[in-house]
Order: C-alpha cells, then sequence, then structure tokens
C-alpha cells in the first residue's frame, strides 16, 4: 500500500473569521426536467449490480422462506429488492413489504428515493414510520421503518399480520433492537407456518384434537406466542448484510439459504501516515485541503465521531476557505448525522455546482446505511463515538475507540463507488493490523431495560431463555429486570403488573420517563411532566458557540430555574410557546394555512437563533410532545398543571427518578446515591455552581469525568417518603 506523508504541506492558516455555509444548488424543475429525472433514474437502475440478477433473487425469495443476502456496499439491494418483489406480486390482498433500518435517516431518506423511482407521492404506495414521524397510509405497500418501530408495531401486532415479507437491512450493525427483532422474527415466521399448517390438519382431518394440542405445547416454534386462532399466510424473512461473513445469521436461522449480490466496486488506493496522528480532527483538516488542492474532481467523505467534532470541522473550513484565492474557494460543506433535519441530510445527496467539490462531514451513517453520489475520495481519522453501558455502576460511559478492520473496509469502499478512488487512513498500516475484526454487538454494552420492557409486553416470561442472536450477559439483564421491578413495571414474579407495567410498555419513552408520565397524572403535573419529558428526549435544546459563549450564557439565564434544569427546559418550551401563540393572534386574519406555517417557522428560527436554542431540538420536542400527549390520552390519564407550585413537580420527579438521585458530600462532589459513584453536576447544568444538598438527574455519563446530566433539586428526605420500598431497603 502507498503512505502518505506524516504530515504533508499544511494549507491552513489560523484566521477565525466565520463564513456562512456555502447552499448547494437546487434548480427548479419544468415537466421537461422531471421527465428527463425520471430517464435518469431508470437507467440508474438499469446499471446497478443488483439488477443483472433480479429474476434469480425474486426466485430464491419465492423457493425459501429464510434468505440471507450478502449485498456489497453500492449493489442497490435496500432500493431495489423491495420493487422487485412488489411488482412480481408478494403483496396480495394488501399485505406489506416492510423494510427495517438501525437509523431514522436511512428509513426517511431510502423511502424517499424509492417513492420517486416508483413516480409516486411519499406517504401513498411508498412511505415510511419512525418514532414520533409516520409518513404511510392504507394504500402503502412498501414501508421503511427503524427496528424499533417494528417491534413497537408487534405489541399491537404481535403475528405482524400486515407484512407478507420483513427486510431487515443492515444486520450487520447490530444494533439491539436488529438483534432482539431477529428473535422476535424467528418466532413470529415459525408461529405463521405452524398456523397453516394446523388449519390444513383440522380442514383434512388428519389429526384428532388432542394430537393438535399436544403439537401446539410443545411446539418450540410458538415459544411466547399465544396459539394461533386465525391462519396466517407464511411471512417471508431476508436478513441483509453488508458483511461478507453471513454464517453467524445463516447458522440462527437453521442453516438458511445465503446468497451474494456483487457491488459495484473499483480500484481504491489505501493510503496511511508514517505515523501516529495527535489530533485526528487537524489530521482530517489539512487532509482535506490537500485533496482539495493536489487531487483532481470528486467529492470528499470525512468520517468524524459526532455532531460537535463535524460541526467544529465545518467552521474551521469555512474559516480556512477565506485564506485561500478565490479561484480555490470552490469547497463546499454538506454534514449529515442522525439527528439533522431530513432537509438537512438531502443537501449531502445534490450534486455540487459546476467547477465545485463537495465535501461530506459524516458519521458512520454514511458507512452503509446511505449511499452518496459523486464520492470520490474518502478521509478516515480511525475513530468512532462509542456507548458502554456498565450494569454495576449503573453508568454509561460515551468513548471515543477504534472502528473494527469492517468498518474500515466500509468507509473505504466508499470511495470506488463510481470510478477508481482514493482513501486516506490517518493512522499508520501496522495500527490497521490490530484492529478488532467487527464492532461489539450492542446488545453487550446497552442498558437492556427498555427492550426487557417491550419483550415482556410481548409475552416473554424467560427473558434470559430467550433465543437472541448473542446472548447479553447474565448480570446485564438482571439488573434491567431490578430497575424494573423497582419502578413497578413487574410484579414479585417478573410478570408484567397491571396497570402500571403496561402502561409503562406502551409509552414509546425509556422506562423511568414512561414511569414519571403515569406518576404525574397523581401528582396533577402532567402537563409540565409531558414537556420535560419531551425535551429530555432529544438532542441539547441550547448550543454554546465558543466564538459567543459569553452571549449564550446570558441567553440560558433568562430562561433558568433556580431549582434546576428540568423547570428550565419546561420555561423554554413555553416561552417558545408564547412567541408562537402572539404571533397567531396577530396573524388571525390570514386564511392561508401555508403562509402562517411558513411565517411562524421562521419567526421560531429567528427567536431561537437569538436565544442559543437549537431550533431542530426545539420542533422534534414538540413533535414529541403532540404524539406522548396522544398516547396518554388513549391511556385515560388525566392531564393537569400544578401551575406556580413546582415543589409538587420536584417531588413527581423523585418519585421517579429515585434510582437517580445524588447526595452532595462535604468537599463539594456528589455521591450517586444507587451506585456509589463520585460524580460532577456537568457544567452545562444550571446548578453546577449551586452546590443545593440533594439532586435527582437524567444521565450518569462518563467522558472526561463522570458527570450527572439535567439535574433538579429535591429535599433528601422525599426519597424515603416517596421511595420506601428503595431506600428504607438500603437503609
Amino acid at each position: 500500500m502507498p503512505s502518505m506523508e506524516q504530515n504533508g504541506p499544511r494549507n491552513t492558516t489560523q484566521t477565525r473569521k466565520q463564513k456562512p455555509v456555502l447552499k448547494l444548488c437546487n434548480q427548479p424543475r419544468c415537466a421537461a426536467d422531471a421527465i428527463s429525472r425520471r430517464e435518469i433514474l431508470k437507467k440508474q437502475r438499469e446499471s446497478l449490480p443488483i439488477a443483472s440478477v433480479k429474476e434469480r433473487l425474486v426466485q430464491e425469495v419465492k423457493n425459501h422462506d429464510v434468505l440471507i443476502i450478502v449485498g456489497e456496499t453500492g449493489s442497490g439491494k435496500t432500493t431495489q429488492l423491495p420493487q422487485f418483489l412488489f411488482n412480481a406480486g408478494f403483496c396480495p390482498n394488501g399485505k406489506v413489504i416492510g423494510i427495517t433500518q438501525p437509523r431514522r435517516v436511512a428509513a426517511v431518506t431510502v423511502a424517499k428515493r424509492v417513492a420517486e423511482e416508483c413516480g409516486v407521492e411519499l406517504g401513498l404506495k411508498v412511505g415510511y414510520s419512525i418514532r414520533f414521524d409516520d409518513k404511510t397510509s392504507s394504500s402503502t405497500r412498501i414501508k421503511y421503518m427503524t427496528d424499533g418501530l417494528l417491534l413497537r408495531e408487534a405489541l399491537l401486532d404481535p403475528y405482524l399480520s400486515r407484512y407478507s415479507v420483513i427486510i431487515v437491512d443492515e444486520a450487520h450493525e447490530r444494533t439491539v433492537h436488529t438483534d432482539v427483532l431477529l428473535g422476535l422474527l424467528k418466532n413470529v415466521q415459525r408461529a405463521r407456518l405452524k398456523s397453516v399448517i394446523d388449519h390444513a390438519v383440522v380442514n383434512n382431518k388428519k389429526a384428532s384434537n388432542g394430537i393438535t394440542k399436544e403439537n401446539e405445547k410443545g411446539a418450540e416454534c410458538t415459544n411466547f406466542l399465544k396459539q394461533c386462532q386465525r391462519k396466517f399466510p407464511p411471512l417471508k424473512l431476508i436478513i441483509m448484510s453488508a458483511s461478507l461473513d453471513a454464517r453467524l445469521f445463516s447458522e440462527y436461522f437453521g442453516g438458511a439459504r445465503a446468497v451474494h449480490v456483487e457491488g459495484r466496486q473499483h480500484h481504491v488506493d489505501i493510503f496511511y501516515t508514517l505515523h501516529a496522528e495527535t489530533d485526528y480532527v487537524d489530521a482530517a483538516l489539512i487532509t482535506i485541503f490537500q485533496i482539495h488542492l493536489e487531487e483532481g474532481p470528486g467529492d470528499i467523505l470525512v468520517f468524524l465521531t459526532g455532531q460537535e467534532e463535524i460541526e467544529g470541522v465545518e467552521r474551521l473550513v469555512q474559516e480556512q476557505l477565506q485564506k485561500l484565492p478565490e479561484e480555490s474557494r470552490k469547497l463546499l460543506t454538506a454534514p449529515i448525522f442522525s439527528s439533522l433535519p431530513s432537509e438537512q441530510q438531502m443537501r449531502v445527496f445534490m450534486p455540487a455546482p459546476a467547477g465545485h467539490r463537495k465535501v461530506i462531514l459524516a458519521t458512520n451513517i454514511a458507512e452503509t446505511s446511505v449511499t452518496i453520489p459523486g464520492v470520490k475520495y474518502v478521509i478516515d481519522p480511525g475513530f468512532i463515538k462509542a456507548r458502554s453501558y456498565d450494569p454495576v455502576k449503573g453508568m454509561e460511559s460515551l468513548i471515543i475507540i477504534p472502528t473494527s478492520k469492517a468498518q474500515a473496509l466500509q468507509r473505504s469502499g466508499r470511495a470506488g463507488r463510481e470510478g477508481p478512488g482514493k482513501c486516506f487512513r490517518l493512522y499508520p498500516e501496522s495500527e490497521f493490523e490490530k484492529l478488532e475484526d467487527s464492532t461489539k454487538p450492542e446488545i453487550k454494552r446497552c442498558n437492556l431495560s427498555n427492550v426487557i420492557l417491550q419483550l415482556k409486553a410481548l409475552g416473554v416470561d424467560d427473558i434470559i431463555g430467550f433465543d437472541f442472536l448473542e446472548k447479553p450477559s447474565r448480570a446485564a439483564i438482571q439488573k434491567s429486570l431490578e430497575e424494573l421491578f423497582l419502578l413497578g413495571a413487574l410484579t414479585d414474579d417478573c410478570k408484567l403488573s397491571d396497570p402500571v407495567g403496561h402502561q409503562m410498555a406502551r409509552l414509546p419513552l425509556d422506562p423511568i420517563y414512561s414511569k414519571a408520565l403515569i406518576l404525574a397524572s397523581q401528582f396533577n403535573c402532567l402537563e409540565e411532566m409531558l414537556i420535560a419529558v419531551s425535551m429530555l428526549s432529544v438532542e441539547s435544546i441550547f448550543y454554546n458557540p465558543r466564538e459567543k459563549s459569553e452571549e449564550a450564557k446570558t441567553a440560558k439565564k433568562c430562561f433558568a430555574s433556580p431549582d434546576g434544569d428540568h423547570l428550565t427546559l419546561i420555561n423554554v418550551y413555553r416561552a417558545a410557546g408564547e412567541l408562537l401563540q402572539k404571533r397567531r393572534m396577530e396573524l388571525g386574519i390570514e386564511k392561508n394555512e401555508k403562509n402562517i406555517k411558513g411565517k411562524n417557522e421562521k419567526i421560531l428560527r429567528k427567536w431561537c437563533r437569538e436565544n442559543f436554542i437549537n431550533s431542530r431540538s426545539l420542533r422534534h420536542a414538540c413533535d414529541i410532545h403532540s404524539q406522548i400527549r396522544g398516547h396518554v390520552e388513549q391511556m385515560g390519564l388525566p392531564i393537569s398543571s400544578c401551575g406556580d407550585d413546582t415543589l409538587q413537580f420536584r417531588r413527581c420527579l423523585a418519585a421517579s427518578f429515585f434510582l437517580n438521585a445524588a447526595l452532595k458530600q462535604p468537599e463539594g462532589t456528589y455521591r450517586a446515591l444507587a451506585s456509589g459513584q463520585v460524580v460532577q453536576i456537568h457544567p452545562t447544568s444550571v446548578l453546577h455552581q449551586s452546590k443545593v444538598e440533594c439532586v435527582i438527574f437524567d444521565e450518569l455519563v462518563q467522558t472526561s469525568q463522570k458527570y450527572i446530566r439535567n439535574t433538579t433539586r429535591i429535599d433528601y428526605l422525599w426519597l424515603t417518603e416517596l421511595a420506601p420500598h428503595y431506600y428504607a431497603m438500603q437503609g
């Protein structure tokens, strides 16, 4: 492999003049343009590698109930296979082809692309469904969704009877929801097949009722699913992976058939550094400009670890461009990460104007989940941000770790999609050999409480005996069961409690948030808790740009509550609501609803900008609030407000978050009461320097230090009063 120079020519300077991000061109289309676009899409589809094996794949699906498809990046499997199956008649009697994705971004972007290819409006024949956002209808036949959403659908429809085919895409990513979903689908498929066999047996009178019942008792296939009273058509199950090793999935499904679909991969030159880089962000910035100034045409894809890094590099690129000659400034930035609004995510797929180059700043979402055209150069610093949960300490660590070899290969492959490319790995070749072969499955490094609650709701009594693809640790399962018991979701014999456990399972939230909402109806503060939970469920509401740090802190003080972060978030939400209500009154004579909505959004964005509030997160919180409010109304919980009596709200927080309480120590630190960990209040908290006696917190995270985030002050004595079952036991 060729090697890069250790540092290379530094085409960067340190001027800090901000320039607005250049917008990508998006020319309006006339009717002729639309026809031309359809022709382009048709040619693109026909040129995909998967198009040449269309008939074979359709036949394989007809012949096998379970099929493993290993499709290399760029094969077209995600967009084309569902269309092949739809056209081949796999949606009889209004049945649906469901395709799961690990990430929201992929579900949305792929659905939009497929709808465009089919020439239909999104939400009709082709749609998507993710948490708090649904673009489907009764006519939807190809449905993209997150794996977590399909798990929730199973709560209402245990046999997933609407689906004729379910495709689990990106299975190699091994998210916790994907792993659990595979176990669920294995049971659903067997149960549906058994319903067909049992009905045939009864109809043909080939067995007595007694024998049938004995078969049902001992049948492994029904496992946790109740006996079918109806006949369901067999379910076709397709597992798609970009990893070349399908053996694990094949063995899990009893030696299922595996087929390989060639990708469209051109030669990619791999470059390594001679020595390890001390600052990979700086090295990435240098490499961006080396490529821009020295290499031929083609877009650049840079892998970074998260939103903060992406926004930082984006700003530095803009600053650096100001120091270059005018003719060398034709470089556009396009970020993509999971919490970015979909309309902004679309910018990465738009071609740059003639003579310009695009640099895409992405998290690992761009490894396999979405395909970005035009990329010829990949910069891979070799790191990823990963969450790891310690069940003993009850603490989640958010740490930056090296990628696996499989991830590195996926990243480099992105440079060879449309022609020969280059990948610049910002580490020595010797370090590549030391990388793990694959990423550790999420189920082995996360809090399982939410997943276990859903499994219990599905009727899985024996969690440890559940047929996981790879079993999580017994300690992690036991810790989560203990937490759910303490929250009142489980009975003494580990069954779902009635009504609390069933109510918690119905809400698409972390169990502790669900319990907070249920209790809030008793504390007469459900209106406030709905807002708090919605705001806690999104990315950070406040942003603090380095160059305007003091201004941002001053703006935050306008909303700050001396009682803590939860009430501060409520203040922000209500201030935004009052602003929009005032505008609605002013625009009362405006008859065009679309105009009113557009004006409101513009005013809200301006208000957010002035107050250093993340408008995207605030809008998302509003959407979540609307959906969760609908859930609690359906459950019959009375929605009332505590008004100015914030004491009731804080007491409700203590009753709900009692496992997340921390007490001030003599030296000024805090001790998390459940785990005994010595922690600090996070610097972003309004209570950071207040040194209150006792707080509850939203999460305990280890980054550079052990921090508790989103805190509210409580009275220490409330804990024994409101959670005696835990604190009396703790002594």
